[in-house]
């Protein structure tokens, strides 16, 4: 079978984000990059059922030249081709993401049609929700976000959405698109062979006209942080007292 994953290089989570004076980009100076989480995972699911299925795995990527870091990660874990639609490095909105990406993925297609393309839920920086969907719609394919497990039965995709109760299932006809969220799979580290093989793939480059949408960007809001204080408590006495002056006694 033919898998795309469709994947994003977003800030190192858990990095300190400073903005630009005016407040309207990232200050990336200082700041190491990364594969969005959730499409880190969905590079590992589209591996594991390359494995049991048979089949190639391609990555594809909207964004800055440097973006041929992340496809060449998830070739080094196992994808075996790869693809950037590059742009100048400036903000892009959903509907302008999702029309690059579509006409990369029409391209790609005249190889033979994807079985399945996969997205993370949403990107670690912009969280938008949207791409996968907009890709999906685009293609006239059906799509279903929130993705925790996926199997493939013949001609069909299971895939399961977690929910407080349990699991909603849902049965799609292929080709289909899947926005699946991180802990669907444990992503693998990369060999020696596999990095030694990403430094030899060759990227591929679809060069397109992004279609803005209707979304403008004003600024970003950095909310103030909140500091919080730890106080050892001595005995018993000290608990009390602690507990009279939140009125809990």
């Amino acid at each position: 079978m033919r898998i795309l994953v469709c994947v994003k290089r977003v800030p190192a989570p858990g990095a300190k984000i400073a903005l630009t004076a005016d407040g309207r980009a990232i200050e990336t100076s200082h700041l190491s990059f990364t594969t969005s989480p959730h499409e880190e995972c969905a590079v590992e699911a589209a591996i594991q059922l390359e494995e049991a299925h048979g089949g190639i795995v391609e990555v594809l990527t909207l964004g800055p030249p440097e973006a041929e870091e992340q496809l060449r990660y998830a070739a080094s874990v196992g994808a075996d081709g790869a693809t950037l639609v590059p742009t100048d490095g400036s903000d892009v909105d959903p509907q302008a993401t999702a029309s690059g990406l579509l006409s990369a993925i029409r391209a790609l297609e005249s190889d033979g049609v994807f079985d399945l393309i996969l997205f993370g839920n949403e990107s670690a920086d912009a969280g938008n929700f949207q791409v996968g969907i907009r890709v999906a719609h685009g293609l006239g394919r059906p799509v279903v976000s929130g993705i925790k497990g996926i199997e493939i039965d013949g001609d069909t995709a299971v895939a399961r959405r977690e929910t407080p109760t349990g699991f909603e299932v849902y049965r799609l006809p292929l080709p289909a698109v899947l926005a699946v969220k991180e802990g669907i799979a444990l992503p693998r580290y990369p060999t020696l062979a596999g990095r030694l093989k990403s430094k030899k793939l060759e990227i591929r480059r679809h060069e397109t006209e992004l279609t803005p949408g209707g979304q403008r960007m004003i600024r970003f809001e950095s909310p103030p942080e909140q500091e919080s204080r730890t106080e050892i408590l001595p005995d018993a006495a000290a608990v009390v007292d602690v507990l009279e002056r939140l009125g809990v006694l």
